[in-house]
């Protein structure tokens, strides 16, 4: 006989605006994505409880497609539709946004639950990631400057050049040393795979960036965008960003962009179930000292 297993993985697909949490992760005293969300969990289920992240955020920084993954007892999953007929999904996402609402109270709306899942087996939010990818938005000409969107959108007091940041940008992907533009971790690597770094002035006017990778250290995003803007400036050649992941150098002329342009749009994964197990098996070997933080 099969023998029932002894919990129940739940996928939980979330949105928020990064503007009022002190970024994802919990901390004394500061209202964080992952506090608010666990506190809306222990509401739910009446005992405390820990959920595990795709990518963490740094504060400020928003996400459309942010991936979480908790554990409950099958008592707790069925328990969930007792007194509905709705299915278990379906409750959780629904308690979920009640919860939410008196956690965040004048808040309420900075932190979305789109969706709840029972992902395949061997699904790991973090470990089973194949890449996540962010968006930046850049205006940097006065009359794009759009204050609806100015929460999520970078006012930038200098033109830029999109084709030396691109030239810049294409002599960084694949593999390589990222220690130049992260801040390193006791007992983590800085090595990444860059899949996609690019820039695209839209009809708009506004300049957004692409980046995307199989994860990301500490402030990486935020590096790699405020160092390409120095390049499409015209204070630095096409070829100096390259020049410095090379080189390793982390001096004063690595500097942050802002962070409220900043946002996680989307977490890859593999297909199957067999593939996610794999996945996580790997990246888990690999990596297991990575925090895998996104801004």
């Amino acid at each position: 006989m099969t023998s029932e297993p002894s919990t129940v993985r739940v996928r939980l697909d979330l949105a928020y605006d990064g503007g009022p949490f002190s970024g994802w992760a919990v901390q004394p005293g500061l209202r964080t994505v992952q506090g608010a969300l666990e506190e809306a969990l222990a509401l739910i289920l009446r005992r405390p409880i820990r959920v595990v992240v795709a990518g963490r955020t740094d504060a400020g920084v928003h996400a459309r497609g942010q991936v979480v993954h908790l554990d409950l007892a099958p008592a707790e999953w069925d328990g969930l539709a007792r007194r509905s007929s709705d299915a278990p999904e379906e409750v959780l996402v629904r308690r979920l946004r009640g919860a939410l609402s008196r956690v965040l109270g004048e808040e309420t709306g900075a932190l979305e639950v789109r969706s709840a899942v029972v992902p395949p087996a061997g699904f790991d939010a973090r470990f089973s990631a194949l890449w996540r990818r962010y968006s930046y938005r850049i205006a940097d000409r006065p009359e794009d400057r759009d204050p609806v969107l100015r929460g999520i959108t970078l006012w930038h007091r200098t033109g830029v050049d999109v084709g030396r940041m691109n030239a810049a940008a294409d002599q960084l992907l694949g593999l390589g040393d990222f220690l130049a533009f992260c801040k390193p971790r006791e007992g983590s690597t800085t090595v990444r795979t860059l899949q996609e770094f690019a820039f695209e002035r839209t009809d708009s006017g506004v300049v957004v960036a692409r980046v995307r990778a199989d994860a990301f250290c500490h402030n990486m995003v935020r590096a790699l965008i405020g160092s390409a803007l120095r390049v499409g400036e015209g204070l630095e050649p096409a070829g100096w960003l390259h020049e410095r992941m090379l080189a390793r150098v982390r001096d004063a002329k690595t500097r942050l962009a802002p962070a409220h342009p900043l946002v996680l749009e989307e977490v890859g994964y593999p297909e199957s179930g067999a593939d996610m197990a794999e996945r996580a098996e790997l990246t888990r070997a690999l990596r297991e000292e990575i925090p895998g933080t996104g801004g």
